[in-house]
Parts: C-alpha cells; sequence; structure tokens
C-alpha cells in the first residue's frame, strides 16, 4: 500500500520545481458538487489565488467555459462583477468540454478541431433531448404534477454549448429508496442518449460524437460502461453527448504543447495539435511526448481530479476501471515514471450529502481504486473542495 503524502509535503516538492504545470478538474475539486448544476458556486479567494501561479495553472474539464452553465459565469458571479476577471486576468484558464473549449485567463476562447457542421447539431441536442425526456417521465413518473415534472426536466437538461448532458442528480433523489427504480432511470437516460447519437448518424455525422457516463466503469468494444445504483451510492447519475476524441488525457497533451509554446515560442507538437488528431490511447501519447519534447522542457505535472472508479466483476474476477479523471491522471503519473520527475497525482474526495459518490476512507478505496490498479494517488484531500481550496491557498502563497 503506498503511503499518502501530507499536504505539506506535496507543496515542497512543487516550490522547488521552476517548471511546473498544475492540470485541475473542476466540479467536485474546487466546485461541491450539488444536484442542480446551476447552483454551483465557485469560491472568491480561490478564483485570485488560481491567477497567482499565471502559466503554471490549467484547467481540464469535461463542463464549458461559457455560456449561462459555464464556469466564466460562476467566476463572475464570485467576483459580483461582469468586468473584474476580464481586467484582471481571474478566468479559469485552460481545456473545457473535455477538450474543444479552450481560453486563457482573460477569456479569449478559441474551440480546437471542431466543425461548424457539429457545432449546429449541437446547438439543436438540448431541445430533443427535453422533447425525448418528456416522453419518458410521462410514462414513467405518470402520477407527479406537471410542476414537478418540469422542475426535474430543467434540472435534468444542461444546455452547454459542446457538451449537452443529461444530469439525473434530482431524479434519483426523488426515488432514492428504490433502486430498481433508479436503474430504471439510468436505463432511460441511456436510451434518450442513444437515440441522439442515431439522429446524429441521420444528419450524417456518424463520426463526430460520442457519450461520456459520469462516473462510469471503463471501456467494453469503444464504448464507456453504466456504473448502476447500489444501496450506497447513485452510481452513473449524467452522460454528456460529447464530440469523439474529446478526452481529457489527449486534452493534457493538448495543454503541454501550449505550456511549452509560451516558454520556447515552439509546439513541441505542431500548431495545429488538438484532441480529435491526438493518439488515441495512453502508450502512443506517452510515445508522442518522448519524441518531442526533450526532458529539460517537460514541466513537473500535478494532476487533480475526483471522478475516479473501481469495481469488481464477479463474473470473471476482473476489474471494471473508470471516471472521467482516471486517464489523464494515469498519464500524468506514466509520463513521471517514463521523464523519472516526481509527477504528483491528487484525489480529492467529492461525495457530499447531495450527490452520493465513492470517498476514500483511511486505506479504504472501495469503488476508487484496488490493490491491482496502476493508478496511485500521491495525496488525498478527504473533506472535498473546502479543504482543497484551503490547501490550494498555501500553495498560492509561494508564487
Amino acid at each position: 500500500m503506498k503511503m499518502f503524502k501530507t499536504k505539506e509535503e506535496v507543496i515542497s516538492t512543487i516550490i522547488k520545481e521552476k517548471n511546473i504545470l498544475i492540470v485541475q478538474d473542476l466540479d467536485g475539486v474546487c466546485i461541491p458538487l450539488v444536484q442542480d448544476p446551476l447552483k454551483r458556486e465557485i469560491d472568491k479567494e480561490y478564483v485570485k489565488d488560481v491567477a497567482r501561479l499565471r502559466e503554471k495553472f490549467a484547467v481540464l474539464t469535461c463542463g464549458e467555459h461559457e455560456g449561462r452553465r459555464g464556469v466564466n459565469r460562476l467566476v463572475e458571479k464570485a467576483l459580483n462583477s461582469k468586468t473584474t476577471a476580464k481586467e484582471n486576468g481571474f478566468y479559469l484558464p485552460g481545456l473545457a468540454a473535455c477538450g474543444v473549449e479552450f481560453q486563457d485567463r482573460y477569456s479569449n476562447l478559441c474551440y480546437p478541431g471542431l466543425q461548424d457542421n457539429e457545432i449546429n447539431f449541437l446547438a439543436k441536442v438540448p431541445k430533443l433531448m427535453r422533447s425525448m425526456l418528456t416522453n419518458e417521465l410521462k410514462e414513467f413518473l405518470p402520477n407527479i404534477s406537471n410542476d414537478l415534472r418540469n422542475k426535474f426536466i430543467n434540472v435534468a437538461v444542461c444546455d452547454t454549448r459542446f457538451t449537452p448532458t443529461l444530469n439525473f442528480n434530482e431524479i434519483l433523489s426523488y426515488v432514492k429508496n428504490d433502486y430498481i427504480k433508479i436503474k430504471d432511470l439510468q436505463l432511460i437516460m441511456v436510451k434518450i442518449m442513444n437515440n441522439l447519437i442515431e439522429e446524429s448518424k441521420n444528419c450524417g455525422l456518424d463520426k463526430s460524437f460520442y457519450l461520456h457516463l459520469m462516473p462510469n466503469l471503463g471501456l467494453k468494444n469503444g464504448r464507456e460502461i453504466i456504473k448502476y445504483a447500489t444501496q450506497n451510492e447513485f452510481g452513473t447519475t449524467d452522460i454528456q453527448f460529447i464530440i469523439k476524441g474529446a478526452i481529457k488525457e489527449a486534452g493534457l497533451l493538448f495543454l503541454l504543447n501550449k505550456y511549452i509554446s509560451n516558454k520556447t515560442g515552439v509546439y513541441p507538437f505542431g500548431e495545429n495539435f488538438n484532441v480529435r488528431n491526438a493518439p488515441k490511447t495512453l502508450n502512443k501519447l506517452i510515445d508522442l511526448c518522448k519524441r518531442k519534447i526533450p526532458s529539460d522542457q517537460m514541466p513537473l505535472l500535478i494532476g487533480v481530479g475526483d471522478t475516479v472508479t473501481s469495481v469488481k466483476d464477479n463474473k470473471d474476477n476482473s476489474w471494471l476501471r473508470g471516471g472521467s479523471d482516471r486517464g489523464f491522471l494515469t498519464l500524468i503519473q506514466k509520463l513521471g515514471e517514463s521523464y523519472k520527475k516526481e509527477n504528483l497525482v491528487v484525489f480529492v474526495n467529492s461525495s457530499n450529502d447531495q450527490v452520493l459518490r465513492p470517498r476514500v476512507n483511511g486505506i479504504d478505496m472501495k469503488g476508487i481504486s484496488d490493490p491491482n490498479d496502476d493508478l496511485k494517488f500521491d495525496m488525498v484531500i478527504n473533506d472535498g473542495p473546502k479543504e482543497y481550496i484551503e490547501w490550494f491557498k498555501q500553495l498560492a502563497i509561494n508564487f
């Protein structure tokens, strides 16, 4: 069993290096998880602490920067101003929408790898989701009022620009003591999203999109495996309709490409590199780094996430491992091994009274990791975003 480092040890490792890049997920890490994503909040002091790190920090998230649900709105609300963030560079820089929406600290945006016909189809998806979900809930929950059903639908359909999502947290909470019903609702979620994939194929976009399940149990035949509810947790609560190729591990290389170009003036992977044209496996991503990035240019990488899963498959005694942060955290760990650097992987316990998830409890990592898991955490933040923000503050003082 690998011993976790203390928070002070991790800070010490980071500040003794001049060449560092912190790559951090958002929801569940610095933003507490909530049933209704429109009620998320971000800490004002944390936003200012991020700005102290400048180019040494980047987000890597399946959420989005812009739009009414974007994190930029949370930043503006925290600062109580629509102009302060842009004037002072307080927006969170990095890659959103799992890899296709990039912004700097001043919210200058670009959309690497996206095509106009894909953007146009994505704009139609929330309306299609709403129609399908309305029909399904009328049949599945026939006795609820129209007002309550509409409330569920308004919360469930997340009309983000590049990652339209069904978020069933509030609906699952409504039937939380009936795990058969929760599983049925999960199947409804999958049915709706698969129908949307078929609709995209009918529009000639058969290679453009895939479904990202949060949390999930890894991949089988190229598709993410749903995590069904148990008595202790909901399992899969969200499904995102995402651009194919938009995965966080490819996004990590995009961020490295930007980081190194800012330092050296040269893009190691080329100026047009993006998640769509990136290699598709961890080994090939590592090989590309080894070929293109000299050791003295590779920064110390610190990865921070909260969505990692591992569940025993009793059918064949194997482990099903997934989670949207697993890929990029594993890649950071493996790059550290390849470059002989002390790369760090930080896990934040994000489970709370609104969104139930597995959590590290001492040495008990059930549902998150297992004894044979290659991914090893260097530090665990036990008490969620609040504790993480306090730790980040102590780190940021040094910059």
